[in-house]
């Protein structure tokens, strides 16, 4: 039987862009920027990187079907360069092929890098004439914000939660997220917002309203992993390690009418599952000290708290609006502003969340700083739409806990 990378593999270096609106740069100035600062960090000679992985969700920056692009732009150093995509887990799915290479014994030092230029294309504004065309927000599937608002009205349905209720708690969600990103000088949206704001914002899929929407983004994020040993070796004194990594992709289940009610995500769950069993995690809701999980709308967040296993089923409401996932909450989630702050480059977003759970766990995340660092950090990248999708789940810690 399979018994996980836990502790296997450590994070040498990683480094993020500014995310936003990036019109002074393109996709291989973003590759850069972000990989300048990972190798910065990890302090290694480019040519001790044996394999490389790049996430793109959208061929919107002419990459293309391989990863040629990434090799150029970095100039790495004639290995593999793997092109990867996994729709919005894409970032998760190029870490796991590094990590997976460094805990086979396959390569000794490897590189994760994602990256989406998608403000150029016009993708997530309204359709156009073109509709379901390859950068609308509307597909044959329906739009993001239609999909996403079902599942807030199967909540509701689940659970009894009345409609002014679950309005204030997705809120308080936004609210949270702004207050955090205001605080993140790479985030997109710097500016918090109070819950008036929210509240009384035009509706774009009730009950979702714009404020419950993350936007889109350009940026690149990126991680270089190697083994603990040789972490050790290269002088590296708080090295934080793996302690599990898992992704889930729906298999029809959930469409078929057999049982989903559409109320959660059934991958995250069992990719949570998964992953606590792989980490050693018994009570989640105690041993996990952070949180970055995908809230694309604000009730994808609500909804995720409890496919965790972090909240009790049909609790979560109660806990965002007793301030449980604050900043200074027990379990503080998108302490960075995530998603709908500091910004969704879909390629990049699994890669950036691990991004600021290592920052929070080596005690260097600024003004956002936790108090108390971490003990285990949660990113959970989700990828599709409810009915039918990806979830990738990634635990770290320091090494030793």
């Amino acid at each position: 039987m399979a018994k996980g990378i836990k502790d296997r593999v450590a994070i040498l270096g990683m480094g993020c862009t500014k995310f936003g609106e990036r019109w002074d740069a393109d996709a291989d100035n973003l590759m850069v920027e972000a990989y300048q600062e990972a190798m910065a960090d990890a302090g290694v000679d480019p040519s001790r990187i044996d394999a490389a992985w790049l996430s793109v969700a959208f061929d919107s920056v002419n990459i293309g079907p391989s990863g040629i692009p990434l090799a150029t732009a970095l100039r790495l150093p004639d290995i593999g360069v793997t092109k990867v995509e996994n729709y919005c887990a894409s970032g998760t799915e190029s870490f796991r092929g590094a990590v997976y290479a460094v805990a086979s014994g396959a390569a000794d030092i490897a590189l994760a890098l994602g990256v989406e230029k998608l403000k150029d294309t016009g993708y997530g504004g309204l359709p156009t004439r073109t509709r379901g065309g390859k950068y609308d927000m509307i597909g044959a599937g329906g739009s993001a914000p239609g999909n996403f608002a079902q599942l807030a009205s199967a909540y509701r349905a689940e659970h009894g939660v009345s409609k002014d209720d679950l309005k204030r708690a997705m809120a308080h969600v936004s609210v949270k997220s702004h207050a955090n990103g205001a605080k993140n000088p790479k985030a997109h949206l710097q500016k918090a917002v109070d819950m008036d704001t929210v509240l009384n914002a035009p509706m774009i899929a009730e009950p979702l309203g714009l404020f419950d929407c993350c936007g889109v983004s350009d940026g690149a994020a990126c991680a270089i992993v190697t083994t603990p040993e040789i972490a050790r070796s290269l002088g590296k004194q708080d090295i934080v390690t793996i302690k599990a990594l898992q992704i889930v992709s729906s298999n029809g289940w959930e469409a078929q009418g057999a049982g989903w009610t559409g109320s959660y995500f059934h991958t995250t769950r069992i990719a949570a599952t998964r992953a606590y069993q792989e980490a050693g995690v018994a009570k989640p809701r105690d041993e996990i000290s952070l949180m970055e999980v995908h809230d694309c709308f604000s009730i994808t967040e609500l909804v995720t708290m409890e496919d965790l296993h972090i909240s009790k089923p049909g609790d979560g409401w109660k806990d965002v609006l007793d301030g449980f996932f604050d900043a200074d909450g027990k379990v503080p989630c998108q302490i960075d502003g995530g998603l709908k702050c500091f910004g969704h480059p879909i390629g990049a977003s699994g890669l950036r969340m691990i991004y600021e759970n290592y920052l929070q766990l080596l005690g260097r995340a600024g003004p956002r700083q936790r108090a108390t660092p971490p003990r285990l950090a949660l990113s959970h990248n989700l990828g599709g739409m409810p009915s039918q999708n990806v979830a990738a789940i990634s635990i770290v810690g320091l090494a030793g806990v």
